[in-house]
């Protein structure tokens, strides 16, 4: 069960970039075709999908370190 739950904090975040990149496509979006991002739901949702995923590891908690005065492991 371990091993499951690490990767659920990953998964909720590139979902989320995903439908906020479905979002962003419908709210801004680019009629002519000539933004390479925003010229496609798809390509915003895993643009902002692959965000989503980088953000959950760069704000991880670190929750299994511990640490004192001296030093962290």
């Amino acid at each position: 069960m371990n091993k499951f739950r690490k990767f659920l904090r990953p998964v909720f975040f590139g979902l989320g970039g995903a439908i906020l990149g479905l979002f962003y496509y419908l709210l801004v979006g680019c009629p002519d075709g000539a933004c390479a991002i925003t010229s496609s739901p798809i390509n915003s949702m895993v643009y902002l999908g692959v965000i989503g995923v980088l953000f959950s590891f760069v704000t991880d908690s670190g929750e299994g370190a511990s640490c004192d005065d001296t030093k962290c492991s």
